[in-house]
């Protein structure tokens, strides 16, 4: 085995450590960004896609649960606070903490709710953007 050939497998190492950035690739480095879609639009995926499109669904619900749990979190942790401290500055760190607490619980509650432990998130997320893509270059209909 000689270096070229060890470098090429150092290669095909880390691109495969590191193929969560096409993702980034295909939704973020484009010369022209995808126009907007609209929540018709996700739906009409929904309906069309029988693997993606009920796991493109719940994880579009599983977003309430992160909202909630940010919401509950930043009440709680500001309103505590608020209450003891009446500093703005500790007020504000606090709310923003709970926020985020919040959040992260909130999502770790929707995952078990939807099993989204099972699914492919990153892969739901990119066929839709595949199918968007063709949609709007009118390959779809």
């Amino acid at each position: 085995m000689g270096i070229g050939e060890h470098f090429e497998g150092v290669k095909q190492h880390w691109a495969r450590n590191f193929a969560f950035l096409d993702y980034f690739k295909k939704v973020y480095g484009r010369a022209e960004p995808l126009p907007k879609w609209s929540d018709a639009d996700v739906e009409e995926f929904i309906a069309s896609d029988p693997v993606y499109g009920p796991q493109l669904k719940a994880l579009r619900e599983s977003r309430k649960f992160a909202l909630a749990g940010a919401l509950a979190g930043a009440a709680h942790l500001g309103g505590v606070a608020f209450k003891y401290s009446k500093a703005p500055h500790g007020v504000v760190l606090a709310t923003g903490f709970g926020a985020i607490t919040g959040a992260v619980l909130g999502s770790e509650v929707a995952e078990h709710w939807y099993q989204l432990y099972k699914m492919d998130k990153q892969g739901a997320n990119l066929r839709f953007i595949y199918w968007w893509e063709d949609k709007v270059s009118g390959q779809k209909s």
